[in-house]
Protein backbone atom coordinates (compact mmCIF):
# COMPACT_ATOMS: atom_id res chain seq x y z
CA UNK A 1 0.00 0.00 0.00
CA UNK A 2 1.30 3.16 -0.96
CA UNK A 3 1.95 5.97 1.64
CA UNK A 4 1.53 10.01 0.66
CA UNK A 5 3.14 12.50 3.03
CA UNK A 6 0.82 15.87 2.43
CA UNK A 7 1.99 18.96 3.71
CA UNK A 8 -1.18 21.11 3.98
CA UNK A 9 -1.34 24.96 5.12
CA UNK A 10 -1.41 23.71 8.93
CA UNK A 11 0.10 20.60 9.43
CA UNK A 12 1.82 17.54 7.27
CA UNK A 13 -0.31 14.04 7.41
CA UNK A 14 0.76 10.40 6.35
CA UNK A 15 -1.57 8.34 4.87
CA UNK A 16 -1.56 4.68 3.53
CA UNK A 17 -3.80 4.88 -0.04
CA UNK A 18 -5.43 2.07 -1.75
CA UNK A 19 -3.04 1.22 -5.11
CA UNK A 20 -4.43 3.63 -7.59
CA UNK A 21 -6.97 5.43 -6.10
CA UNK A 22 -7.53 8.97 -7.51
CA UNK A 23 -4.85 11.17 -5.13
CA UNK A 24 -7.52 13.77 -4.91
CA UNK A 25 -9.85 11.03 -3.18
CA UNK A 26 -7.05 9.60 -1.21
CA UNK A 27 -6.68 13.25 0.36
CA UNK A 28 -10.17 13.93 0.90
CA UNK A 29 -11.29 10.36 2.58
CA UNK A 30 -8.16 11.72 4.87
CA UNK A 31 -10.01 14.84 5.67
CA UNK A 32 -7.86 17.14 3.73
CA UNK A 33 -9.76 19.99 2.46
CA UNK A 34 -8.46 19.83 -1.09
CA UNK A 35 -10.73 22.08 -3.89
CA UNK A 36 -11.33 20.03 -6.64
CA UNK A 37 -14.28 22.22 -8.56
CA UNK A 38 -14.45 20.79 -11.46
CA UNK A 39 -15.30 16.94 -10.06
CA UNK A 40 -12.16 15.84 -11.22
CA UNK A 41 -12.55 16.23 -15.07
CA UNK A 42 -9.08 18.40 -15.57
CA UNK A 43 -10.78 21.47 -16.22
CA UNK A 44 -10.04 23.73 -13.28
CA UNK A 45 -6.66 22.93 -11.64
CA UNK A 46 -8.15 23.61 -8.18
CA UNK A 47 -6.85 20.29 -7.06
CA UNK A 48 -3.54 20.97 -8.13
CA UNK A 49 -0.37 19.98 -5.87
CA UNK A 50 2.81 19.78 -5.82
CA UNK A 51 4.99 16.50 -6.17
CA UNK A 52 8.45 16.93 -3.57
CA UNK A 53 9.00 13.29 -3.72
CA UNK A 54 8.14 10.35 -5.47
CA UNK A 55 6.88 9.23 -9.17
CA UNK A 56 3.20 10.27 -9.75
CA UNK A 57 2.88 8.45 -13.13
CA UNK A 58 2.68 9.81 -16.23
CA UNK A 59 1.14 12.94 -17.38
CA UNK A 60 -2.13 12.40 -19.44
CA UNK A 61 -3.14 14.58 -22.77
CA UNK A 62 -5.89 16.13 -21.42
CA UNK A 63 -3.78 17.21 -17.75
CA UNK A 64 -0.59 18.17 -19.56
CA UNK A 65 -3.11 20.72 -22.00
CA UNK A 66 -4.83 22.03 -19.24
CA UNK A 67 -1.65 22.82 -16.85
CA UNK A 68 -0.54 24.32 -20.26
CA UNK A 69 -2.84 27.33 -20.31
CA UNK A 70 -1.71 27.89 -16.79
CA UNK A 71 1.01 30.47 -16.28
CA UNK A 72 3.36 30.87 -13.25
CA UNK A 73 3.20 27.25 -12.15
CA UNK A 74 6.09 25.53 -10.17
CA UNK A 75 8.15 22.49 -11.18
CA UNK A 76 6.36 19.64 -10.84
CA UNK A 77 2.88 20.53 -10.17
CA UNK A 78 0.18 17.78 -10.86
CA UNK A 79 -4.01 18.00 -10.90
CA UNK A 80 -4.42 15.42 -8.04
CA UNK A 81 -7.79 14.27 -10.11
CA UNK A 82 -5.25 12.33 -12.77
CA UNK A 83 -2.99 10.82 -10.54
CA UNK A 84 -3.89 7.11 -9.60
CA UNK A 85 -0.86 6.26 -6.77
CA UNK A 86 0.73 3.52 -7.35
CA UNK A 87 4.09 4.83 -5.83
CA UNK A 88 4.66 6.32 -2.03
CA UNK A 89 4.83 10.13 -2.71
CA UNK A 90 5.44 13.45 -0.53
CA UNK A 91 3.30 16.63 -1.73
CA UNK A 92 2.28 19.93 -1.02
CA UNK A 93 -1.62 20.66 -1.69
CA UNK A 94 -1.88 24.29 -2.94
CA UNK A 95 -5.76 25.21 -2.62
CA UNK A 96 -7.42 24.12 0.42
CA UNK A 97 -11.11 25.03 1.33
CA UNK A 98 -10.10 26.33 4.76
CA UNK A 99 -7.95 28.90 2.89
CA UNK A 100 -9.60 29.87 -0.19
CA UNK A 101 -12.73 29.62 1.40
CA UNK A 102 -14.56 28.48 -1.15
CA UNK A 103 -17.12 25.09 -1.74
CA UNK A 104 -14.67 22.52 -2.77
CA UNK A 105 -17.08 21.05 -5.49
CA UNK A 106 -18.97 18.24 -6.57
CA UNK A 107 -16.95 15.07 -5.25
CA UNK A 108 -14.93 13.37 -8.23
CA UNK A 109 -15.92 9.89 -9.67
CA UNK A 110 -13.46 7.23 -8.54
CA UNK A 111 -12.70 5.41 -11.41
Amino acid sequence: MPTIVAETATDTQTIDAPQGKKLVLVLEDAGIDILHRCGGNARCTTCRVEVLEGDPGEMGELERNRLAMETELADHVRLSCQIHVNDDLKIRVINQVSVRGMDAGPRPLDE
